[in-house]
């Protein structure tokens, strides 16, 4: 009766040797804690805009905050890893960005699988690139900027804010789709090739929307085009690439990731209430603002996405021939 005792005891504290499982009522009480938000990028661009902005509804919505650290480095990489290794608990969470699908082929030695190791919980929204030139080119349309390229060879030069960056690969992508071939220049940072671009030192750059859109409304700078498959509600009578060139689609895709074996539970819960602030109206206007609309999801559509971008961007790092040891 004693060993019996004991034995209760010893269950009810979690000392046999098993750890308690995950409960899926546990869910119905998350978070009962602050939930870490890791961003790999510094605070201020439009990345961690996104999560902050994001991140203060669910705090609102779940009544624990969730808490944004910036982690920045290696090319998103450190913050990635933080997340990749955390316990996957819901209690840190990873916002998801382009160069998470980039840096899958792009990085040799990368010491994590995004794919196998970020479990997807939600979507964000699509954020364009706009196909933006300097005054002085001549060039009014895709088509004729291709045929200007083409008539001008080893004098146009394509501008990006780094080496592997979907500014970068954006350009790539349409190098290697239209025969237009370019110099690629790398800036370290948007600023410094916007700067550039406006002196025309170099003379296009497919930059992200919510840092050039405001040199293309002031007349600075044209846009020819952007690069998702519709046209933006942020440039109406811009057209896409893909009216000129069948098939090309770039864009910067945001959304959360948790680590790997994050209990579904946790991940529905997060999924379910990411999507009702997506539906929010205030929050709807502020993602058009940055260029986007919203996009609403389940966790196995968002990684369906994160699929289709990481192939397609590791096809884009194969034909630029680059890799970052």
């Amino acid at each position: 009766m004693a060993s019996r005792r004991i034995t209760i005891a010893l269950l009810a504290l979690g000392l046999c040797g098993f750890a308690a499982p995950f409960s899926p009522a546990s869910a119905l009480d998350y978070p009962t804690r602050p939930v870490r938000f890791i961003v790999g990028y510094p605070a201020g661009g439009s990345t961690d805009i996104i999560a902050r902005l994001i991140g203060q509804k669910l705090s609102e919505r779940l009544g624990q905050q969730f808490v944004i650290e910036n982690k920045p480095g290696a090319g998103n990489n450190i913050g990635t890893e933080t997340v990749v290794r955390a316990d996957p608990d819901g209690y840190t969470v990873l916002l998801v960005n382009p160069a998470n699908f980039i840096n899958t082929s792009l990085y040799a030695n990368l010491s994590f699988n995004f794919i196998h190791d970020i479990a997807p919980v939600a979507s964000f929204l699509r954020v364009p690139n706009v196909m933006t030139v300097a005054k002085e080119v001549p060039a009014k349309t895709v088509a004729e900027f291709i045929a200007y390229v083409k008539a001008n060879p080893g004098k146009v030069n394509l501008a990006s804010s780094g080496n592997g960056t979907s500014v970068h690969l954006s350009g790539e992508m349409f190098m290697a789709m239209t025969g237009a071939k370019m110099l690629h220049v790398a800036y370290k940072g948007a600023a410094p090739a916007t700067t550039d671009l406006l002196g025309n030192r170099v003379q296009v750059m497919f930059d992200n929307m919510p840092s050039i859109i405001g040199h293309i409304r002031g007349g600075a700078l044209r846009a020819l085009a952007v690069t998702t498959a519709e046209r933006s509600s942020q440039l109406p009578d811009v057209p896409t690439v893909a009216e000129t060139v069948p098939g090309y689609e770039a864009s910067a895709l945001f959304g959360m990731g948790a680590p790997a074996k994050t209990p579904p539970e946790i991940i529905a819960r997060l999924n379910r209430e990411i999507n009702a602030v997506l539906a929010e109206p205030e929050v709807r206007k502020r993602l058009v603002e940055l260029g986007g609309e919203p996009l609403i999801t389940r966790p196995e559509d968002f990684g369906a996405m994160i699929k289709a971008e990481t192939e397609k961007w590791e096809k884009v790092v194969k034909y630029a021939d680059i890799k970052i040891e």
